[in-house]
C-alpha cells in the first residue's frame, strides 16, 4: 500500500490515538499479573556482602555511563545546599542531606535496568537505563516514586516543625552561633534527638517499601500492590539482615554526601547496582 504524507487532521488523530494508547498501557501497568507475592529467599549478610561485590564490579564496568547518568543527582544537592545557606533555611541544611536517602531509590532506578541486562548477557550501554522506561514500568515507578517523594516532603516539615519547637521559631543569626547552639544548648541537642528519631522512622518506612519493590517492577509486570507487598515481604522474614543492609545504605549515603554530595556520584551507582543484586538473591526470577 502506498503510504501518502497525510494532512493536520490525520496527524492529530494518529497522535491523539497514539497518546491514549500509552496512556491505556500505563495505567494498565498499575495491575498485576500476579495475584500474590512471589516466594522469597532468607538472606544474610553474606549475600549483602556478595551483592556490594557485585554491584561495585557493575560499577567498574559501566563507570562512565553510570557518572554521566548520576551526575544531576549531587547538581541538584548542590543547588539545594545553597538555597539552604539562606540563614531561614539553614536549620534544614542536615535533613535535606539526610534526606537524599528517601530519594535514592527513585535516582537508581536506571542503574537496576542496566544490571538486569548485563545478568542476561546483553550488551549494555547508557541506553540500557532509557530502556527502564518502558510503558508497563513508567506508571507503577512514577507512583511509587511519587509516594518516596510525598515521604520526603513529610520529613522536610518534620524537621521544619522540630526545629521551631526547639532552637526555634526565629532562623539563627548567623552559622557559627547556629552551630553552637546546636551544641551547648539542651534546646540543641533535644532538637538533634529528636530529628533522629523521626528520621529513623522515616527512613524504615521507605527501606521496607521500597527494598526490592522499584527492581521487581523494572523485572516484571508484577503491579504496585504485589511489588510493594513483597518489599514488605522480605523485610519482615529477613529483619536483621534487612536492618543491616539500611545501616549499610544509610552510612554510604552520609559519607557521600559530606563533599558537597559529590561523592554520591560513586556511592548512588554501586549501591543501586548492588541493590538489584540483593533483590535478586531475595526474590528468585520468575520461570
Amino acid at each position: 500500500m502506498v503510504k501518502t504524507i497525510g494532512n493536520p487532521l490525520s496527524w492529530a488523530a494518529d497522535a491523539a490515538f497514539g497518546t491514549g494508547r500509552t496512556v491505556g498501557a500505563v495505567a494498565g501497568s498499575l495491575g498485576s499479573e500476579l495475584t500474590a507475592p512471589p516466594a522469597t529467599n532468607k538472606i544474610t549478610t553474606t549475600d549483602i556482602r556478595n551483592a556490594l561485590r557485585k554491584g561495585v564490579n557493575d560499577f567498574t564496568t559501566f563507570r562512565s555511563d553510570v557518572m554521566f547518568l548520576v551526575a544531576i543527582y549531587p547538581i541538584i544537592g548542590i543547588c539545594l545546599a545553597v538555597m539552604a545557606f539562606d540563614m531561614a533555611r539553614l536549620p534544614l541544611l542536615f535533613p535535606l542531606a539526610a534526606g537524599f536517602a528517601l530519594l535514592g531509590p527513585i535516582a537508581a532506578v536506571g542503574l537496576y535496568e542496566m544490571s538486569r541486562q548485563r545478568e542476561a548477557g546483553l550488551q549494555v550501554g547508557w541506553g540500557a537505563a532509557l530502556s527502564a522506561l518502558r510503558a508497563h514500568i513508567i506508571g507503577p515507578v512514577t507512583v511509587l516514586g511519587l509516594v518516596l517523594l510525598g515521604i520526603f516532603i513529610a520529613w522536610m516539615f518534620a524537621a521544619s516543625l522540630i526545629y521551631n519547637m526547639t532552637l526555634g521559631p526565629q532562623p539563627p543569626v548567623s552559622v557559627g552561633k547556629f552551630i553552637f547552639d546546636v551544641a551547648t544548648t539542651s534546646a540543641g541537642w533535644m532538637m538533634v534527638i529528636l530529628g533522629m528519631g523521626v528520621g529513623f522512622v522515616f527512613a524504615c518506612l521507605v527501606l521496607v517499601i521500597s527494598m526490592v519493590s522499584f527492581p521487581m517492577l523494572i523485572e516484571r509486570r508484577a503491579g504496585l500492590p504485589v511489588a510493594v507487598m513483597t518489599s514488605v515481604q522480605v523485610a519482615r522474614d529477613n529483619p536483621r539482615t534487612t536492618a543491616i543492609w539500611g545501616l549499610i545504605v544509610a552510612l554510604a549515603m552520609a559519607l557521600g554526601s559530606i563533599p558537597l554530595f559529590l561523592g554520591l556520584i560513586v556511592v548512588l551507582p554501586v549501591l543501586g547496582h548492588a541493590t538489584w543484586h540483593l533483590y535478586r538473591a531475595a526474590v528468585p526470577p520468575p520461570e
